[in-house]
C-alpha cells in the first residue's frame, strides 16, 4: 500500500521534492538534522571528530542524499532515516580511510555551507542565528542525556531510535538474542526517561 498523508510528513515531503518543490528538501533537512547529528557524533568517535566537524559530515550526507534521492524507495516509517544512516556509514568509512592524509581530494564536489565552510552552498531556506543556536542547543542536550547512560544502553538506543534498526538487525550487530536486545532496549528507554524526569 502506498503511504499517504500530510504534505509535511516525510513521505509527503519526498513527494514534493520529486515534483520539483525545492523548499521541501530544506524542510526535510530540518526534520532529520538533530537525529542525524547524534548518529554521526557517535559513529565518528573521538579520533575523527578531532579532524572533522559533525556538521560538515552531516552536510556531506545530506548532499549525497539529495543527489541520490531518486534511488530511495519509501517502504515504512523509519526507512528514510535508515537510508540516511547507511549514507552516513559510507561517508564516515571514506573519512576514516583518508584520515591520515594531509588533504582529502574533493575534486569539484559542492559542499553545503557550515561553520568550517562558510563559502559553501546555502540551502534555499536560511536560518536565523537564534534558530541555529537553538538547533545546536537541542543537539547538546540530547548528547548529554545519552552520554550519561551506560555504553550498552546508549548504543542500543542509537541503533533503535536513531538508525531505526529492527530488533533482529540490532541482535545481529550486538551478537545477542532478540530477547536480550528487547530487554536491553526496554531498560535503556526507562533509564533515559528517568534521567529526563530528574533533569526537570
Amino acid at each position: 500500500m502506498v503511504p499517504t498523508g500530510s504534505p509535511t510528513t516525510t513521505f509527503g515531503l519526498l513527494e514534493r521534492i520529486r515534483q520539483g518543490d525545492d523548499q521541501a528538501f530544506s524542510l526535510l533537512f530540518e526534520r532529520y538534522r538533530t537525529r542525524l547529528a547524534v548518529l554521526i557524533h557517535y559513529k565518528l568517535g573521538e579520533r575523527l571528530r578531532a579532524d572533522r566537524d559533525v556538521e560538515d559530515v552531516m552536510q556531506d550526507v545530506f548532499l549525497q542524499a539529495s543527489s541520490d534521492l531518486r534511488s530511495f524507495n519509501y517502504t515504512a516509517p523509519g526507512s528514510f532515516m535508515g537510508w540516511l544512516a547507511r549514507i552516513a556509514d559510507n561517508t564516515i568509512r571514506d573519512l576514516a580511510r583518508y584520515h591520515d592524509r594531509k588533504k582529502r581530494d574533493f575534486g569539484d564536489r559542492v559542499t553545503l555551507a557550515s561553520p568550517t565552510n562558510p563559502q559553501g552552498f546555502e540551502p534555499r531556506v536560511s536560518k536565523t542565528p537564534s534558530r541555529l543556536f537553538a538547533v545546536r542547543e537541542e543537539l547538546q542536550q540530547v548528547l548529554q542525556r545519552l552520554d550519561a547512560l551506560p555504553e550498552d544502553y546508549r548504543r542500543v538506543l542509537v541503533m533503535a531510535r536513531i538508525e531505526c534498526l529492527s530488533t533482529t538487525e540490532i541482535a545481529a550487530k550486538l551478537e545477542r538474542s532478540r530477547e536480550a536486545v528487547a530487554v536491553l532496549l526496554y531498560r535503556a528507554v526507562q533509564s533515559l526517561k528517568k534521567a529526563g524526569s530528574e533533569a526537570k
